[in-house]
């Protein structure tokens, strides 16, 4: 074989490989989340039944099998939370739940913060973008931002907290308080630009829907405002 062909089927094969492990990173990364919730309670009582049942239970004792039991009873309690969530019963079981919540200090701040950015980015705001450009990590540098507030400093200026997500991974990423005239509005989707994320950057159509040159201020969400 030519090196020529070497080099070039090579660089095919990265080209192919690597679409495929930026999906197996982030779905890797989303089932280890979601199956470390139950895993412990699913592991105990997975120990339990095959101790009960050593001739089938105890043979299928394998690490990767809890892994994905647990996995699925995640999903399957997200379900039926979503479920309740929806009906009365389950709304008040929240809302009793919430109320203890704001009895602990702590523990009510994060819950309140964390509610607000998954409301954040479920519901569509009306009359303005929530996607955004800022000047990060430098100001010759634009990144993709959330806005997830708009409040004034001591001197009245307008402010925005933005948050920008990492890349393939957008559960890590940085807070950042950008005054609202260095902002540049977008007209993305929260989608749009999750998948732009995802994709480091490669879900992305010729024409961007925004133009760098032309900053201007992006007015704050009906529901940011303080």
């Amino acid at each position: 074989m030519r090196p020529l062909h070497f080099q070039r089927y090579l660089f095919t094969g990265l080209l192919t490989f690597v679409p495929i492990w930026l999906t197996w990173v982030v779905f890797k990364s989303i089932f280890s989340l979601l199956s470390d919730i139950n895993l412990p309670w699913v592991a105990v009582l997975f120990d339990a039944l095959a101790t009960q049942f050593p001739d089938t239970l105890g043979r299928l004792r394998l690490d990767w099998l809890i892994s994905l039991l647990a996995f699925v009873t995640t999903i399957v309690l997200l379900y039926l939370l979503g479920f309740a969530a929806n009906r009365v019963l389950g709304l008040r079981l929240i809302e009793a739940f919430e109320r203890l919540i704001d009895r602990i200090p702590i523990a009510h701040s994060i819950y309140g913060g964390a509610k607000k950015l998954m409301g954040m980015l479920q519901n569509k705001p009306s009359g303005t973008q929530r996607v955004v450009l800022i000047d990060f990590p430098s100001p010759q540098l634009k990144s993709i931002g959330f806005v997830t507030r708009v409040f004034h400093d001591a001197d009245g200026v307008e402010l925005a907290a933005v948050y920008v997500p990492t890349t393939p991974n957008p559960t890590g990423g940085y807070l950042e308080i950008v005054p609202l005239e260095r902002l540049v509005a977008t007209d993305w989707s929260v989608d749009q630009a999750m998948a732009f994320i995802l994709s480091a950057g490669a879900a992305v159509p010729d024409t961007l829907p925004f133009s760098v040159a032309g900053t201007r201020a992006v007015p704050a969400p009906p529901d940011a405002r303080g």
